[in-house]
């Protein structure tokens, strides 16, 4: 069995991660800069070479990209699926923030709220209900 945990390559971690944590609820956890790995360039020392936080009760990895520009998601989403239609809400309004609405968080025909955007840092977000009777 394995664990998947989303892990970001962002040009400014810190402030990518705040945005998740108030946008969804939750905290930042563990963090090291380049600064704590021996023979780091000094433009790099206080940026993040990996950071863990929750938001919406998911784990998530994170740093700044040292190498190369931060990708954004083209062939997957990340989908957040809720218990409540208020939840849901909440976290589409908030992570649209910023970002583009590609399909408003609608009702849908088999049942349950859904929605599509892509938030300010180019990540891609499903966010939808739980289906009734699951």
């Amino acid at each position: 069995m394995a664990k998947l945990t989303p892990y970001f390559y962002s040009n400014d971690a810190r402030g990518q991660a705040a945005f998740y944590v108030e946008a969804l609820g939750g905290e930042i956890g563990d963090q090291m800069t380049y600064g704590q790995a021996p023979g780091t360039d000094e433009a790099m020392k206080e940026k993040i070479i990996h950071m863990t936080f929750t938001a919406a009760g998911v784990a998530f990895f994170i740093a700044d990209t040292m190498h190369e520009p931060p990708g954004t998601t083209s062939g997957y989403d990340l989908n957040l699926e809720f218990n409540t239609e208020d939840e849901a809400r909440r976290a589409f309004s908030n992570l649209s923030e910023g970002g583009t609405v590609i399909m408003p968080l609608e009702k849908q025909f088999w049942g349950t709220l859904f929605g599509r955007l892509e938030d300010k840092y180019g990540i891609k977000w499903q966010i939808s209900t739980e289906a009734q009777g699951k």
